[in-house]
Protein backbone atom coordinates (compact mmCIF):
# COMPACT_ATOMS: atom_id res chain seq x y z
CA UNK A 1 0.00 0.00 0.00
CA UNK A 2 1.33 3.23 -1.01
CA UNK A 3 1.80 6.01 2.13
CA UNK A 4 2.96 9.31 2.95
CA UNK A 5 3.98 10.82 5.25
CA UNK A 6 3.97 14.70 5.26
CA UNK A 7 6.33 16.38 7.25
CA UNK A 8 5.49 20.01 8.41
CA UNK A 9 7.88 21.76 9.46
CA UNK A 10 9.64 25.45 9.53
CA UNK A 11 13.31 25.84 8.64
CA UNK A 12 13.92 28.20 11.52
CA UNK A 13 12.86 25.26 13.78
CA UNK A 14 15.29 24.45 16.20
CA UNK A 15 13.06 21.53 17.07
CA UNK A 16 12.88 20.34 13.43
CA UNK A 17 16.78 20.65 12.62
CA UNK A 18 16.71 18.19 15.77
CA UNK A 19 14.37 15.99 14.30
CA UNK A 20 16.40 15.64 11.57
CA UNK A 21 17.98 12.20 12.22
CA UNK A 22 15.18 10.11 13.65
CA UNK A 23 13.18 11.72 10.53
CA UNK A 24 16.02 10.17 7.96
CA UNK A 25 15.72 6.69 9.52
CA UNK A 26 12.12 7.12 8.77
CA UNK A 27 12.50 7.77 5.03
CA UNK A 28 11.21 4.80 3.05
CA UNK A 29 9.65 3.05 5.75
CA UNK A 30 6.61 1.28 5.41
CA UNK A 31 6.50 2.15 1.52
CA UNK A 32 5.99 5.72 2.67
CA UNK A 33 6.63 8.70 0.53
CA UNK A 34 8.40 11.93 2.36
CA UNK A 35 6.18 14.99 1.26
CA UNK A 36 7.98 18.00 3.24
CA UNK A 37 5.34 20.92 3.74
CA UNK A 38 6.53 24.46 5.21
CA UNK A 39 3.90 25.80 7.92
CA UNK A 40 5.67 29.82 7.44
CA UNK A 41 5.68 29.95 11.49
CA UNK A 42 8.07 31.67 12.10
CA UNK A 43 7.17 33.83 8.66
CA UNK A 44 4.89 37.03 8.21
CA UNK A 45 3.53 37.52 11.65
CA UNK A 46 5.79 35.35 12.89
CA UNK A 47 8.68 36.89 12.69
CA UNK A 48 10.66 38.71 15.07
CA UNK A 49 13.60 41.16 15.83
CA UNK A 50 16.60 39.14 17.22
CA UNK A 51 17.20 40.67 20.74
CA UNK A 52 18.81 39.87 23.67
CA UNK A 53 16.32 38.02 25.31
CA UNK A 54 15.13 36.12 22.61
CA UNK A 55 18.30 35.05 21.70
CA UNK A 56 18.85 34.00 25.25
CA UNK A 57 15.85 32.16 25.13
CA UNK A 58 16.78 30.36 21.46
CA UNK A 59 19.38 29.57 22.87
CA UNK A 60 18.66 27.91 26.30
CA UNK A 61 16.20 25.64 24.21
CA UNK A 62 18.94 25.07 21.27
CA UNK A 63 20.92 23.54 24.07
CA UNK A 64 18.01 21.14 25.45
CA UNK A 65 17.50 19.98 21.87
CA UNK A 66 21.10 19.27 21.64
CA UNK A 67 20.99 17.23 24.73
CA UNK A 68 17.95 15.41 23.43
CA UNK A 69 18.75 14.55 19.76
CA UNK A 70 22.41 14.96 20.02
CA UNK A 71 22.16 17.41 17.12
CA UNK A 72 25.37 20.71 16.97
CA UNK A 73 24.72 23.91 17.43
CA UNK A 74 27.61 25.97 17.34
CA UNK A 75 29.53 28.67 18.92
CA UNK A 76 29.62 29.86 15.60
CA UNK A 77 25.71 30.04 15.41
CA UNK A 78 25.40 31.26 19.10
CA UNK A 79 27.69 34.21 18.24
CA UNK A 80 27.19 34.73 13.98
CA UNK A 81 23.30 34.23 14.29
CA UNK A 82 22.19 34.60 18.04
CA UNK A 83 24.16 37.31 19.02
CA UNK A 84 23.86 39.72 15.24
CA UNK A 85 21.17 42.07 15.99
CA UNK A 86 20.64 43.46 12.43
CA UNK A 87 19.29 39.90 11.56
CA UNK A 88 15.76 39.49 11.76
CA UNK A 89 14.06 35.68 13.04
CA UNK A 90 12.30 35.34 9.82
CA UNK A 91 12.29 31.68 7.98
CA UNK A 92 10.52 33.41 5.17
CA UNK A 93 13.43 33.71 2.62
CA UNK A 94 14.57 29.95 3.39
CA UNK A 95 11.22 28.87 3.10
CA UNK A 96 11.11 30.40 -0.66
CA UNK A 97 14.25 28.31 -1.41
CA UNK A 98 12.94 25.25 -0.19
CA UNK A 99 10.14 26.00 -2.67
CA UNK A 100 12.05 26.94 -5.45
CA UNK A 101 14.20 23.32 -4.64
CA UNK A 102 10.38 21.44 -4.69
CA UNK A 103 9.19 23.52 -7.82
CA UNK A 104 12.44 22.12 -9.82
CA UNK A 105 14.01 19.29 -8.39
CA UNK A 106 11.24 17.82 -6.03
CA UNK A 107 14.05 15.13 -4.72
CA UNK A 108 16.23 17.37 -3.32
CA UNK A 109 14.25 19.65 -1.50
CA UNK A 110 15.05 17.45 1.80
CA UNK A 111 18.77 17.83 1.08
CA UNK A 112 18.30 21.38 0.61
CA UNK A 113 16.57 21.22 3.79
CA UNK A 114 19.31 19.74 5.68
CA UNK A 115 21.79 21.94 3.98
CA UNK A 116 20.19 25.27 5.03
CA UNK A 117 19.87 23.65 8.57
CA UNK A 118 23.47 23.24 8.66
CA UNK A 119 24.25 26.51 7.20
CA UNK A 120 22.70 28.14 10.37
CA UNK A 121 23.33 26.15 12.91
CA UNK A 122 26.97 24.63 12.25
CA UNK A 123 28.55 27.40 10.00
CA UNK A 124 26.56 30.20 11.52
CA UNK A 125 25.37 31.73 8.22
CA UNK A 126 22.60 33.78 7.63
CA UNK A 127 19.78 32.29 6.12
CA UNK A 128 17.85 35.19 6.15
CA UNK A 129 20.21 36.75 3.44
CA UNK A 130 19.09 35.70 0.07
CA UNK A 131 22.49 35.38 -1.20
CA UNK A 132 23.66 32.99 1.59
CA UNK A 133 20.29 30.86 0.43
CA UNK A 134 21.46 31.21 -3.10
CA UNK A 135 25.09 30.09 -2.30
CA UNK A 136 23.30 27.26 -0.39
CA UNK A 137 21.52 25.84 -3.01
CA UNK A 138 24.14 25.93 -5.84
CA UNK A 139 26.68 24.09 -3.31
CA UNK A 140 24.14 21.49 -3.52
CA UNK A 141 24.08 21.99 -8.08
CA UNK A 142 20.48 23.62 -7.72
CA UNK A 143 21.34 26.46 -10.06
CA UNK A 144 17.53 26.51 -11.47
CA UNK A 145 16.49 26.70 -8.05
CA UNK A 146 19.16 29.48 -6.79
CA UNK A 147 18.34 31.04 -9.99
CA UNK A 148 14.74 31.74 -9.06
CA UNK A 149 15.47 33.00 -5.54
CA UNK A 150 17.72 35.48 -6.55
CA UNK A 151 15.45 37.16 -9.07
CA UNK A 152 12.35 36.54 -6.63
CA UNK A 153 10.27 34.70 -9.30
CA UNK A 154 6.77 35.70 -9.05
CA UNK A 155 5.33 32.12 -9.69
CA UNK A 156 8.06 30.57 -6.95
CA UNK A 157 6.20 33.38 -4.50
CA UNK A 158 2.88 32.24 -5.74
CA UNK A 159 3.29 28.57 -5.03
CA UNK A 160 5.26 29.07 -1.62
CA UNK A 161 2.28 30.95 -0.72
CA UNK A 162 0.26 27.97 -1.37
CA UNK A 163 2.09 25.54 0.20
CA UNK A 164 2.03 27.22 3.37
CA UNK A 165 -1.70 27.68 3.73
CA UNK A 166 -1.84 24.22 2.75
CA UNK A 167 0.15 23.16 5.50
CA UNK A 168 -1.46 25.48 7.70
CA UNK A 169 -4.51 24.19 7.06
CA UNK A 170 -3.63 20.62 7.85
CA UNK A 171 -2.39 21.49 10.67
CA UNK A 172 -5.75 23.25 11.91
CA UNK A 173 -7.68 20.28 10.68
CA UNK A 174 -5.81 18.08 12.53
CA UNK A 175 -5.73 20.31 15.79
CA UNK A 176 -1.63 20.37 15.85
CA UNK A 177 -0.05 23.04 18.02
CA UNK A 178 3.26 23.24 16.53
CA UNK A 179 5.92 22.15 14.24
CA UNK A 180 7.50 19.54 13.37
CA UNK A 181 4.37 17.79 12.88
CA UNK A 182 3.63 14.31 10.85
CA UNK A 183 0.79 13.33 9.13
CA UNK A 184 0.38 9.75 7.65
CA UNK A 185 -1.91 9.08 4.68
CA UNK A 186 -2.45 5.81 3.89
CA UNK A 187 -5.11 3.57 2.13
CA UNK A 188 -7.28 6.99 1.41
CA UNK A 189 -7.45 8.60 5.00
CA UNK A 190 -5.14 10.36 7.16
CA UNK A 191 -4.20 10.27 10.87
CA UNK A 192 -1.78 12.49 12.78
CA UNK A 193 1.02 10.34 14.49
CA UNK A 194 2.80 11.30 17.93
CA UNK A 195 5.24 13.37 16.57
CA UNK A 196 7.48 13.24 20.09
CA UNK A 197 8.40 9.69 19.78
CA UNK A 198 10.44 11.25 16.88
CA UNK A 199 13.49 12.41 19.60
CA UNK A 200 12.05 9.78 22.11
CA UNK A 201 11.46 6.78 20.64
CA UNK A 202 11.53 6.74 16.68
CA UNK A 203 11.12 3.02 16.32
CA UNK A 204 7.43 3.41 17.73
CA UNK A 205 7.07 6.11 14.95
CA UNK A 206 8.35 3.28 12.51
CA UNK A 207 5.64 0.98 14.09
CA UNK A 208 3.07 3.45 13.51
CA UNK A 209 3.63 3.37 10.01
CA UNK A 210 3.86 0.06 9.09
CA UNK A 211 0.48 -0.66 10.83
CA UNK A 212 -1.16 2.09 8.89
Amino acid sequence: MNKTLYYLYDPLCGWCYGSIPALSALIGVGSARLELMPTGLFSGAGARQMDDDFASYAWMNDERIARVTGQQFTEAYRYGVLADRKQIFDSGPATLALTAVANTVPGKEYAALKAIQHARYVDGSDVTSEPVLVGVLKALGLDEAANLVARSDSDIVSTNAKRITHAQELMRNFGAGGVPTLILESGGSSSLLVTHTLFSDPDDLCRQIEAA
